[in-house]
């Protein structure tokens, strides 16, 4: 045998023993994390969501390499002793399913699927909160569907464009056969050893609380499916929140920006700063020595500007079709 079939012969023993890793991990994740609420289909496309308390309604929006836990291991439940509180799956994010199409299915289209499940489950003009990438989604509501929402919340959201190119990884997850191959073979193997590290940089300059991973599902997002449209969402934001800043001055709807001074994922010079002056009813809560997840390290202050803020807009007492709709599953 030449040496070239040895080591075709080694890479592919290799491979085969990567994707029966990735293979494994799969089914550990889903066991360890299976969907913490109930299923709703909307344009064919199964969304996952938690819903809980009474009162005017909130919709919560995840960012990238996450889920819905990032919400109900921190905001949710103290949102929800005054207020209706949806969180979802973005789709593909979780165990929400992505629509199918070669297409991309930007903030927009995003915004737009949510609030139309919102909907159907009887929420109406809902406060509209995002963090990070979710952020992206926010924006797109106040520009787009000012009459679907009665606000919007960034939590060290997406406002901006940026310059400079992201992680090595997107990179390589783009490509269209190596990124499939990296997706199948190596994100998990890699990832289960990195995800601890992510996570604390996230959370800087507060230390890693003991459980946060777990509590999270943040190795949800070490799946090659989520991976892969992580991905695709990261690499074309920039575009379109380029497109789409140009009309924030038309944005008549109340924006609440709380962002951590000491956020470098998400800094809030190009974030937050530049939002300010452009749209006129906005507020700003700028949190010292917090860094990308405030509503991890300062849930009790975020909870409480979102609550000051929402009940500043709630909907009149008349409207009870919004103050006390009636989700169904």
């Amino acid at each position: 045998m030449s040496l070239w079939m040895w080591l075709g012969a080694g890479v592919t023993a290799l491979a085969l023993v990567l994707l029966a890793w990735t293979l494994a991990g799969q089914w550990l994740i889903a066991r360890a994390h299976p969907p913490a609420g109930q299923f709703i289909t909307v344009d064919g496309v199964r969304l996952h969501y938690v819903v809980a308390g009474e009162g005017p309604p909130v919709l919560l929006v995840h960012g990238a390499s996450s889920n819905l836990q990032e919400f109900t291991s921190s905001l949710l439940p103290e949102l929800a002793r005054r207020h209706r509180v949806i969180a979802f799956d973005r789709p593909g994010f979780g165990h929400s399913q992505r629509p199918s199409g070669p297409g991309w299915l930007d903030p927009r289209q995003q915004a737009e699927l949510l609030l139309k499940a919102g909907e159907q489950l009887g929420m109406r003009q809902p406060l509209l909160v995002g963090h990070s990438w979710g952020g992206a989604v926010v924006m797109a509501a106040l520009v787009h569907l000012p009459e679907r929402i009665r606000g919007g919340v960034l939590l060290g959201g997406v406002a901006g464009h940026w310059a400079g190119p992201l992680s090595w990884t997107y990179s390589v997850g783009d490509l269209p056969v190596l990124g499939r191959l990296f997706a199948w073979l190596l994100v998990y193997p890699l990832g289960q050893f990195l995800v601890e590290q992510g996570s604390q940089e996230v959370l800087a300059p507060d230390p890693l609380p003991s459980g946060h991973v777990e509590r999270t599902a943040v190795k949800l997002a070490l799946r090659p499916s989520q991976f892969l449209v992580n991905v695709q969402d990261t690499l074309r934001l920039n575009e379109f929140m380029q497109l789409l800043s140009r009309d924030y001055d038309r944005i008549r709807q109340p924006l609440l920006i709380i962002h951590g001074e000491r956020d470098v994922l998400v800094p809030f010079w190009n974030h937050g700063r530049r939002v300010l002056p452009v749209v006129p009813h906005s507020e700003l809560v700028l949190l010292p020595a917090t860094g990308h997840a405030p509503h991890h390290t300062r849930t009790d202050e975020v909870a409480a500007a979102i609550d000051r803020f929402s009940m500043a807009h709630a909907p009149q007492s008349g409207d009870d079709d919004l103050r006390q709709a009636s989700l169904r599953p």
